[in-house]
């Protein structure tokens, strides 16, 4: 909280009570379990590849008796989620780390609900001052380019967050 403002990030998605929201590459579910507290009669898929992480989502899951979080194993291709369920997607510092991010764009794209939103964050690769490597940053340029490729554009980037863009993208 602290370094990244992550109560700012999540009011920046304007999360309403009833949405079906995912967080790709949810590692150990810090905003998993956030926004699960901010959707009860909602969702929350916990996406992640790596099993290590899967399986600790599954005990803090299981631990806080939290019906609406599902988790969810993912692969280098595809997020393995229902197609037009999501209101909304949270990758917060993984898109830069996709093997197939062509693939990844794709699986995400019908799992949109028409109307929905990812929020791509990621640490600024314009500014040198953030204290990151270069290959875990990204421009918001390069970000543009690679979603407006996969039939996304930019809606805006709230510039809100000390060291990390927080990209908005909408179905074009």
């Amino acid at each position: 909280e602290a370094e990244e403002n992550t109560s700012i990030l999540l009011k920046n998605m304007d999360i309403k009570p009833g949405e079906h929201l995912a967080d790709i590459g949810a590692g150990s579910g810090y905003h998993v379990f956030k926004m699960a507290t901010m959707v009860p009669e909602g969702k929350v898929y916990a996406v992640d590849i790596q099993e290590e992480m899967l399986t600790e989502l599954r005990r803090k899951q299981q631990r806080d008796d939290l019906s609406n979080v599902s988790v969810i194993r993912g692969s280098e291709k595809q997020i393995n989620l229902p197609d037009n369920s999501l209101y909304k997607v949270l990758m917060l510092d993984v898109y830069h780390e996709f093997s197939y991010p062509i693939e990844m764009e794709a699986s995400i794209k019908r799992s949109l609900k028409a109307d929905g939103r990812i929020f791509l964050n990621e640490y600024r690769g314009e500014d040198p001052a953030v204290p990151i490597k270069k290959t875990h940053k990204m421009t918001e340029a390069q970000a543009v380019k690679e979603l407006q490729a996969a039939g996304f554009k930019l809606e805006r980037n709230i510039s809100n967050l000390p060291w990390q863009h927080c990209m908005v993208f909408v179905k074009e």
